[in-house]
């Protein structure tokens, strides 16, 4: 009986013997196979032929304080195989006893435990790896919301500057919406960011759970999700700094990319309200102009679009929007199903300070400055008719030709 137990701890552990100066008696084929040496190179030798050098001198010492006082010794200790490979197994030591109570050998019993210990310190070093990049994204939204204070000072002091100028009213209006715009795009960053947020809380636990469960494959792939997502965030932010940089020069632009650029901007906001966008552009038309400046344009249409749709309660939300080519010009098309506008306020909608909306929710500036907009940074023109189930906005702009003078 005695042997068949022997026979058994002998072929499921790792298991070797020494006497009580620590030289080796005895190792089973366990021992072998995982420190990479022969029985024969074993036999003789000091046990520390498998002690790895990173291991601190104090911790043999502790063993030896053990051992040596009678006690059983317990830990996961970390070895150099032959090869100079690290390996990890839990240990435990038991000093052999004479029939005098004296310490005759050792038992050492082990089994192997690099793999988990390996993946241990993989997720420890991923935790420090995304504690990293939120760090670095956290500096990153530091740096981009002081240019964007910088950004809004700038804007009040060329608002204060028209007005104390008396300039025209145009410009003081025209710094006026940009700042209603503005804070339109924040809750549009906050939409952007609400999803992204709750999908990092949830990759932290399964990657807490997966580690548990010492899935290396999946801890990896949900780790390159959250980074990823991470980078994302951070670029919502460049592009919002982008969007409002000002001072831009007129240069040819791709009308689609704008167009692109504005549905980007909404499409959280959009998609909270379960309205449908349906696209058809083309795009190869080319404009003279700042390509942000007609995404703003497009930006304030479908805003209103998404309001007339929560005030009039529409349940099938629809948004048509349309770019293609019409007698030398780019044609951009705006349409809704929600009702339409009002024929008695129709012929006011472009006038400065004119709204519909309650004074918490607009300022009466959206569709004036988008009308100078297309009419003075785009030589185009802008109109609004009720259209089938909704009402439609019409924009033309002249396309690029050859040999045209960009100022």
């Amino acid at each position: 009986m005695f042997k068949q137990y022997k026979e058994a701890i002998e072929s499921s552990n790792i298991v070797s013997k020494t006497d009580i100066n620590g030289i080796i008696t005895f190792v089973n084929d366990e021992f072998c196979k995982i420190s990479g040496y022969s029985r024969e190179e074993l036999i003789g030798q000091n046990h520390n032929i498998v002690r790895h050098p990173d291991v601190p001198a104090s911790n043999f010492k502790r063993l030896w304080d053990t051992i040596l006082n009678k006690k059983i010794f317990k830990s996961t200790v970390m070895n150099m195989a032959k090869d100079g490979s690290t390996f990890y197994v839990n240990t435990t030591i038991i000093p052999i006893l004479d029939e005098n109570g004296e310490i005759e050998e050792f038992i050492a019993i082990r089994y192997d435990v690099t793999k988990e210990v390996n993946l241990k310190m993989e997720l420890e070093r991923k935790e420090k790896e995304l504690e990293a990049l939120n760090r670095t994204l956290e500096k990153r939204v530091a740096l981009q919301t002081r240019k964007l204070y910088e950004l809004n000072r700038h804007l009040e002091e060329r608002v204060r500057e028209e007005v104390r100028k008396n300039e025209e009213k145009q410009k003081m209006l025209f710094w006026q919406s940009r700042f209603a715009s503005l804070g339109q795009m924040m809750a549009n960053i906050a939409h952007q960011w609400r999803q992204p947020l709750t999908e990092l809380t949830l990759a932290l636990f399964n990657i807490k759970r997966a580690s548990l469960k010492r899935d290396d494959e999946q801890v990896e792939a949900i780790y390159e999700e959250a980074k990823s997502m991470i980078q994302n965030m951070s670029q919502t932010i460049e592009d919002f700094i982008n969007f409002f940089r000002p001072d831009k020069p007129k240069e040819p632009f791709k009308i689609a990319k704008s167009l692109e650029e504005s549905l980007q901007i909404l499409q959280k906001s959009l998609e909270k309200e379960h309205i449908k966008i349906e696209v058809s552009v083309d795009d190869t038309l080319e404009a003279v102009g700042v390509s942000n400046e007609l995404s703003q344009v497009v930006i304030n249409l479908l805003q209103n679009a998404k309001d007339a749709f929560k005030d009039k309660d529409i349940a099938d939300k629809k948004i048509e929007l349309k770019l293609f080519e019409e007698d030398g010009f780019a044609k951009i098309v705006v349409a809704d199903n929600a009702g339409g506008i009002e024929e008695s306020v129709l012929e006011r909608i472009f006038e400065p300070y004119f709204t519909t909306k309650h004074t918490a929710k607009g300022t009466g500036l959206g569709l004036f400055m988008s009308k100078m907009i297309v009419e003075k940074g785009l030589s185009g023109s802008i109109v609004a008719k009720n259209e089938g189930e909704g009402a439609m906005f019409v924009i033309k702009i002249p396309l690029v030709r050859e040999g045209v003078d960009v100022v």
